[in-house]
This record gives C-alpha cells, structure tokens and sequence, in this order.
C-alpha cells in the first residue's frame, strides 16, 4: 500500500473514531439533561455498550495500523474526563 492511502485510511479512521466519540459525548449531554438522577439503570447500560463499542473500534484500528494505541488511550480518557465532569456538573444542581 502506497504511503499516501496509507494515510488517507489513517485520516478518515481519526476522524470516525473521533465522531463515535463526539456522539457519545452528546449522549451525555442528552441523558443529563433529561434525566432526574444519573445512575439510571439504563442510561449506564446505554453508555457502559456506547463505550465498549468505541473501545473495540480503537482496538480494531490499532490492529490495522490506523491508529496509534496511544492515541486511541487518549481519546478514551478524554471521553471518561468528560463525562466525570458532566457528572459532577449534574449532581451539583
């Protein structure tokens, strides 16, 4: 595979794995919104099959040498950081 579609699968890999993750983020964002306490049953299972998912889509574009496995690492922190915070917002209201 040539250098250039070699990067062009890393680029559009990056970029779908980092809209899974904004559309994860958002989920959050909705659910706490409109929930009224945060440790609905199903708003956990929702999320804990959203991130599982996205996990397994960084392992598999690691497999493939898309990603680094650090890079994936770091957009899953990022995601578990916001939604601390997002938390901790919501139960201080």
């Amino acid at each position: 595979m040539d250098i250039e579609l070699q990067e062009t699968y890393q680029e559009k890999a990056m970029k779908q794995l980092q809209a899974d993750a904004d559309k994860i983020a958002q989920l959050i964002k909705v659910q706490m919104d409109h929930l009224t306490m945060p440790q609905c049953p199903l708003y956990e299972e929702v999320l804990d099959t959203q991130m599982y998912g996205l996990s397994r889509e960084i392992d598999f574009a690691v497999k493939l040498g898309l990603i680094e496995r650090e890079r994936g690492k770091e957009i899953l922190s990022l995601l578990e950081k916001e939604m601390n915070i997002l938390h901790e917002l919501y139960t201080k209201k």
